[in-house]
């Protein structure tokens, strides 16, 4: 799905996206120094299991503090994911296309892979796709159309740490769920309608940009081709 646009990639624990842009700099002077300042960032982040999505610290919780080093302070992610969940993160300071990503009106899909409890049945991805009853704030809520397919067996996953409990008498089945729109804990309160728990929750894409090829923990750094993968009505 991604049409790679990216220009740095590397593993977010260890280094300073500032380092490599200091690097660039070596060969491209001041002047690049100057167009910097003014060159919206783009950070596509591959956020781990149990990891806040946020810079401040809170408790003992790892943050993202704790995988971007030096970052300018007016970079932020878009949105949120859960601290259970996984997957693909956007951090840039690019304001209008935050503006885009956030404002429900515009509707851009946003793909999750889904494992659940028990083998899914066509029946029930049917009702995913055409909407289920989910509780938002204490009210009843009918989410809107999205698209929900069975994963083929094999597909490449990554390793979680910790893994999710096995129950040898209780089968696992992975979906991919297209959502338009993003109310709290959506996916794992539609899959629970269906009467299939969530077990693993993975953010795979958002438009035409995926995590693949993006490890747990890591991130690639995004010239501005990559706002119009991003917002695809694909």
């Amino acid at each position: 799905m991604l049409t790679n646009p990216s220009f740095i990639k590397s593993p977010a624990v260890t280094t300073s996206p500032d380092f490599f842009l200091q690097m660039l700099k070596a060969f491209t002077g001041a002047v690049f120094q100057r167009y910097r300042n003014f060159m919206p960032q783009y950070f596509i982040f591959h956020k781990p299991f149990r990891v806040l999505s946020q810079f401040s610290a809170e408790g003992e919780k790892k943050t993202l503090a704790d995988y971007f080093h030096g970052l300018p302070k007016n970079i932020y992610p878009v949105g949120r994911l859960d601290y259970d969940s996984e997957g693909l993160l956007l951090l840039t300071d690019d304001k209008p296309l935050t503006h885009r990503l956030l404002d429900p009106s515009f509707a851009h899909p946003r793909t999750y892979w889904v494992q659940v409890e028990g083998m899914i049945t066509e029946n029930a991805l049917q009702k995913l796709a055409d909407g289920v009853m989910i509780n938002i704030d204490g009210k009843q809520y009918h989410t809107k159309k999205a698209i929900a397919k069975i994963l083929p067996a094999g597909i490449n996953v990554s390793e979680r740490n910790p893994p999710v409990r096995f129950r040898k008498n209780i089968p696992t089945s992975w979906i991919a769920l297209t959502l338009f729109e993003g109310k709290n804990r959506q996916v794992r309160k539609m899959t629970a309608a269906v009467n299939f728990p969530t077990l693993r929750l993975i953010r795979h894409a958002i438009g035409n940009v995926t995590i693949d090829g993006i490890a747990p923990g890591e991130y690639q750094l995004f010239d501005e081709s990559v706002k119009d993968l991003l917002l695809t009505q694909e």
